[in-house]
């Protein structure tokens, strides 16, 4: 179990001294190949007329996506709509792979602090787009100046906790399952892998674009 835990290098580019390329990276280039693939097969031959049943579901799927952020964010926050969508779809095909045997990008810490990393990003930047530079550096001291180390110190708190919820959780249901494989090893563990490859996986893909989007409202407000 503790060898499916390491990071494994799959290949190596022969730049910068080596650059190794590890499992979770060509899982998720794999992932990303799948859903451009599925993107253009889904989009092809849409019509306004006569909106085939594919269509319909998609669009379905896509704006019922779109108004629960719109629905979070508010119009000051919708252009940061696709991201949170984009990252949501990522993050509900890498924590739901497990079940067909492949290891989850998100078992390893880089891919979520990368993750966190990128919308600790873009929740500065909204408060930046939104307040303007004096506004963003002004909003540390609110309400009270204070205040304003604790502010300063949740530019770092935030990103921790995004990346240490989002492993913590995939890992710990991988412990799980792989627990119950080792006591249980026969019908058992199948309906435990649908929660833990599958609901719990899609859950935890949600409680961070949820938070990330929280985190981004405040920003603007």
């Amino acid at each position: 179990m503790l060898e499916e835990l390491n990071c494994k290098t799959v290949f190596t580019i022969p730049i910068f001294g080596g650059l190794d390329i590890s499992e979770s990276t060509v899982i998720t280039w794999f992932i990303i190949a799948f859903v451009a693939v599925l993107c253009i097969v889904l989009v092809r031959n849409l019509s306004v007329e006569s909106p085939s049943k594919k269509q319909q579901v998609l669009e379905l799927a896509v704006g019922g996506l779109y108004n629960l952020f719109d629905g979070l964010l508010g119009k000051a926050g919708k252009r940061y709509i696709p991201y949170l969508m984009s990252i949501l779809i990522y993050l509900g095909i890498s924590n739901v792979i497990g079940i067909l045997g492949i290891k989850p990008p998100t078992k390893d810490m880089n891919v979520t602090a990368a993750l966190a990393l990128m919308s600790i990003i873009l929740i500065e930047y909204a408060g930046i787009h939104a307040k303007g530079g004096r506004g963003f550096i002004k909003s540390f001291a609110q309400p009270m100046a204070i205040m304003t180390p604790i502010n300063i110190l949740e530019i770092f708190i935030r990103p921790l906790s995004l990346c240490m919820r989002l492993f913590g959780n995939i890992l710990g249901g991988f412990v799980v399952m792989e627990l119950i494989k080792y006591f249980v090893p026969a019908i058992i563990p199948i309906p435990f892998s649908f929660y833990f490859d599958i609901f719990d996986g899609l859950i935890q893909a949600y409680v961070f674009v949820f938070l990330t989007s929280l985190f981004i409202k405040e920003s603007i407000e």
